[in-house]
């Protein structure tokens, strides 16, 4: 979790052309972020449906269908109004906007779904225990407490492992990632680039930043939820992976010229996280 506008801004970056950087938004009064997860960019094409429209750091997926939009990820509570900026300057009115998805419910990424939800009417689709932890707007987390607290929001519909989220001509599907939370999720859709099908897979995080991963009384299972993601994420359809955390799977949405530097699969990622899930386990019992 903690690792690591407007329509003519948008045509510069069709353009490959980076305009002056946007100025930051401000510090959320709970808690402080890095600039990259409070600075804002234009929108990113990742498909011919899909775009990135959130900050620099921290992914928010907007999916455009032919029945209306759906967001996957809201990022911190105060990146609201620029969501809503950036989807008007798609061509998608607040109306349009039909669902909205989650990694996960940590306060950098679920904080504004609460304003969006108010804002557009969406319903908010989610795991139970996803359903839970944004109901109490991150409150009594596993991990953190009452640290990362963000504008409760109710959810409409809980979701199944393997369940389908259809809108329009997009099928969605939820692959369910337990570790970084108990209600983490994978999301992967077909999409298509240059007259080409493109599998994405949009990831949730893996890591366990500051966790307790031996003998924890909250999550005793924590270490076996870990393995048996990896073993998820390495099975996915993936010719494009995105995480919520953009520098987690090579992405740079601050280059317009580049925004992709250094891609990544979804086996690299999950090598890579097992890696250090184990390292970290190793320090921990030699302390």
């Amino acid at each position: 979790m903690f690792r690591s506008l407007s329509l003519a801004c948008l045509l510069l970056s069709a353009c490959g052309l980076a305009g002056a950087a946007e100025p930051l938004l401000p510090q959320g009064k709970a808690y402080h972020s890095p600039d990259a997860w409070r600075q804002p960019v234009a929108p990113v094409r990742i498909s011919d449906h899909t775009w990135q429209i959130g900050t620099a750091g921290i992914t928010a997926l907007l999916v455009r269908t032919d029945d209306g939009a759906l967001l996957i990820d809201g990022g911190l509570p105060q990146v609201a109004d620029m969501l809503l900026a950036n989807m008007r300057a798609l061509g998608v009115a607040p109306g349009e906007l039909k669902l909205i998805l989650a990694s996960h419910a940590h306060g950098d990424h679920a904080g504004s779904i609460a304003a969006i939800k108010r804002a557009t009417g969406a319903q908010v689709l989610n795991s139970a225990e996803s359903a839970v932890l944004m109901a109490s707007g991150g409150g009594n987390d596993i991990h953190f407490g009452d640290d990362f607290v963000y504008p409760p929001v109710q959810t409409d519909r809980v979701l199944h492992d393997g369940e389908v989220v259809a809108l329009g001509n997009v099928r969605l599907t939820a692959h369910f990632i337990p570790g970084h939370t108990p209600g983490s999720i994978a999301w992967t859709w077909d999409d298509t680039r240059y007259g080409k099908t493109q599998h994405i897979a949009y990831v949730d995080s893996l890591t366990a930043p500051g966790y307790k991963l031996v003998g924890n009384p909250r999550y005793p299972h924590i270490v076996d939820d870990f393995h048996h993601s990896f073993a998820i994420v390495r099975a996915l359809p993936c010719d494009v992976l995105l995480t919520p955390h953009a520098d987690a799977s090579g992405w740079d949405f601050a280059n317009a010229a580049n925004p992709h530097p250094q891609p990544m699969g979804c086996q690299a990622y999950a090598d890579g996280a097992e890696g250090e899930l184990q390292a970290q386990i190793t320090e921990t019992a030699v302390r």
